[in-house]
């Protein structure tokens, strides 16, 4: 008999916590909730909310673990500030949740309330354009990990006797793992914020409790387990839901800024059923339809003409060449 394989047993673990979160919702729904209400259900907002935590809480890992790496081994104490300081960075990103959800608040004193949600709409698009933005991504991301592991040798490999102090050199480490897992936590807090407007902090909690415990499981693998977990195939599948939770974002933003009358209402003769436009967000107007379409060509757009410039290109050039 095969030992059993303990990656396989955690996303098993995960699979069946995924299930037992939606037959749960469903019980204390009294079944699914019913398709033809108004705005966005609270299990979609909950999902949509779990997966971009996780997501993020992905890029954090692997960014903490591409720093920390070799550390552990060869600088047993030079990891603890990294942590310390990622530590840090939790607290700050629900200190700025705060002060965010406080902006807002004021902003409603002074507009109305389908302006705000425009306004958030707009700003989580935009967001989310970044984080799946795969050719920008790819730059960012990359370069991000290459900056603070730079930082990161400059303060641990410089001779003894040129060190500035232990003191010095323990905040410059916080402060290294604080700035690398901040931005994640500040995108996620941004991206929120429309979601929160339309269903309430209470479904954005849980779903961010999922995401997070997801997350801890995947850290406790990688920190304390030392396992070589998937990094790849796991972006990659997160990043398709991601996709997919970007076309319903776009097609609710158009929706909200024809409400508000930012942008004009063009209807279309198609007959989309109304569970569709809850559900996906897909409405018969020129507009919401449009702009989802740039969404995902923007998105793969951008992943093809990567692939072109890294992958393609140079091996038309070598096959030219021979």
């Amino acid at each position: 008999m095969k030992p059993l394989n303990l990656k396989h047993v955690t996303f098993g673990m995960m699979a069946l916590i995924i299930i037992g979160v939606l037959v749960w919702q469903g019980i204390t729904a009294n079944g699914a909730p019913d398709p033809s209400a108004a705005n966005i259900t609270p299990t979609t907002a909950m999902l949509n909310t779990s997966i971009l935590v996780f997501r993020e809480g992905l890029e954090a890992i692997l960014v903490l673990s591409a720093i920390t790496a070799g550390l552990i081994r060869s600088k047993k104490d030079s990891w603890k500030p990294i942590f310390v300081g990622s530590g840090i960075s939790l607290f700050l990103t629900l200190v700025t949740w705060f002060v965010v959800v406080g902006i807002i608040s004021l902003a409603e004193n002074t507009t109305s309330e389908l302006n705000i949600q425009a306004a958030t709409g707009l700003l989580a698009n935009i967001v989310l354009l970044i984080i799946m933005n795969w050719f920008f991504h790819k730059i960012y991301w990359t370069g991000w990990i290459s900056l603070h592991n730079k930082k990161r040798r400059q303060i641990t490999d410089v001779p003894s006797e040129m060190n500035p102090g232990a003191a010095a050199s323990y905040w410059s480490l916080a402060v290294i793992g604080l700035t690398s897992i901040y931005r994640e936590g500040f995108e996620v807090v941004l991206f929120l914020q429309n979601l929160r407007l339309q269903v309430g902090s209470y479904v954005i909690l849980l779903g961010a409790l999922i995401g997070l415990f997801f997350t801890g499981i995947v850290a406790i693998l990688t920190f304390v387990g030392h396992q070589k977990l998937p990094y790849k195939k796991m972006l990659i599948i997160t990043g398709v839901l991601l996709v997919m939770v970007l076309l319903v974002m776009t097609g609710e933003t158009a929706q909200e800024m024809q409400l508000a009358g930012w942008i004009p209402k063009t209807e279309l003769d198609l007959k989309i059923p109304d569970w569709m436009g809850l559900w996906f967000s897909l409405f018969p107007t020129a507009e919401t339809l449009i702009a989802q379409g740039f969404a995902f060509v923007f998105v793969v757009g951008s992943y093809v003409f990567l692939q072109y410039i890294r992958i393609w290109k140079p091996k038309l050039a070598q096959k030219l060449k021979s």
